[in-house]
């Protein structure tokens, strides 16, 4: 255990906080178990190092990763009530779904150990609220997604820009936003290509997204679905599909005939590519049963996604829509709407370029024009980058 101590200790020093992201502040960090899941790569990791640096006396407090070759011959049950004897209050466990049942010993902690507080990561194909441990009494999850526009302005440019609601983006008309940040077409050009994850800023951004990408296909969600390597092969197969397509409504007898896979195994691998933060499904409304709605258009998760898998100028239309969902959804349902782009609460969104007419809203009410390439907007015309400031 003392190896474990150092290690902490030694990460714990190298860590900046110097920027912690949105959803620090909206978790009950007081709860006795946590899940934080998320996308590989969306920063999970530096989130909890920071917040223990922050706010926690390293000395009752212990971090480790699942993946550590200590956990060949110790069991993570051992290891938390070793530790809740020495006096720890605080567990953190990192990358919790590398670890052999893992669900059947976290239930283990919560039962056995009421003094010890348990934080745990994992990747956002995880469920934990599948099997017979069943978690999902015990613990409150909380769903990280990659930067926003906003965050990448704060970090890129050492800023402290806020966040607004949707109904304080529409309000403000992106004048009040224009008024704090300077040029934001130009910086918004670089976050579309390169600035959704963390890593943008260091070197080989386009090299450690593949890599990313590479893993969940490989690794993640074979491991997560049981697959063999076969199935795992028409996971990329799907992707390379979806990528040159998007954003497309799906027919899944075509698509099942072009990869070679059942249409009722082909709902399961898009199901699985959604779980992993690698697509978004755009569904019609069901009265807030968000999942059940009939998939009307399929979108890749965000548009670093676009540009790392395109092979020729993406489509600036399915760039801008995918900027859009992408924003919107961490915070708000999106829809799909039968006479515009989007649905949210009551309101119709049609997003296109600064040219983009009003016919397509003509009377429909609290209905907006999202338009790219503009600084300022006026009346029901909105700036497309605004929404970048949802989260």
């Amino acid at each position: 255990m003392d190896f474990l101590f150092q290690l902490f200790r030694s990460l714990i020093d190298r860590i900046d906080t110097t920027y912690v992201r949105y959803l620090h502040d909206e978790i009950d960090w007081r709860s006795r178990m946590i899940s934080i899941v998320g996308a590989r790569g969306v920063g999970k990791t530096t989130l909890l190092l920071q917040h223990i640096k922050l706010h926690h006396n390293l000395n009752d407090t212990l971090y480790v990763s699942a993946d550590n070759i200590y956990f060949s011959d110790n069991r993570l049950f051992d290891l938390a009530m070793e530790f809740q004897k020495l006096g720890g209050k605080y567990l953190f466990i990192d990358e919790v779904h590398k670890y052999p049942d893992w669900s059947k010993e976290l239930k283990m902690m919560y039962d056995n150990l009421p003094g010890l507080k348990i934080v745990f990561t994992g990747s956002s194909v995880l469920d934990i609220f599948r099997g017979t441990d069943d978690l999902s009494r015990r613990v409150l999850t909380y769903n990280l997604a990659g930067l926003s526009f906003r965050e990448y302005l704060n970090i890129s440019q050492g800023v402290s820009l806020p966040a607004f609601s949707i109904e304080d983006i529409i309000a403000n008309r992106g004048v009040d936003l224009k008024l704090i940040v300077s040029h934001p077409l130009m910086h918004f050009r670089e976050y579309l290509e390169g600035g959704y994850y963390p890593f943008f800023n260091e070197p080989g951004y386009d090299e450690r997204l593949r890599n990313v990408l590479n893993l969940t296909l490989e690794t993640d969600i074979p491991t997560y679905a049981n697959m063999n390597i076969a199935t795992a092969r028409k996971l990329k197969q799907l992707l390379y599909i979806i990528s040159q397509s998007v954003p497309f409504k799906p027919v899944f007898t075509k698509i099942s005939d072009s990869i070679g896979v059942h249409r009722n195994q082909l709902a399961d691998l898009f199901y699985y590519l959604e779980k992993a933060g690698i697509i978004s499904q755009l569904r019609e409304s069901t009265k807030g049963i968000k999942l059940l709605g009939k998939v009307e258009k399929v979108f890749l998760n965000n548009t670093n996604l676009i540009y790392a898998l395109a092979e020729e100028k993406p489509n600036i239309g399915n760039v801008r829509e995918t900027f859009f969902y992408n924003q919107m959804s961490v915070k708000n349902d999106v829809f799909s709407s039968d006479k515009a782009d989007f649905m949210i609460k009551d309101m119709t969104f049609e997003v296109g370029g600064k040219n983009k007419g009003q016919g397509q809203i003509k009377g429909i009410d609290n209905a907006y024009i999202v338009k790219d390439d503009i600084e300022y907007g006026q009346l029901n015309i909105i700036p497309l980058w605004a929404f970048g400031f949802n989260y």
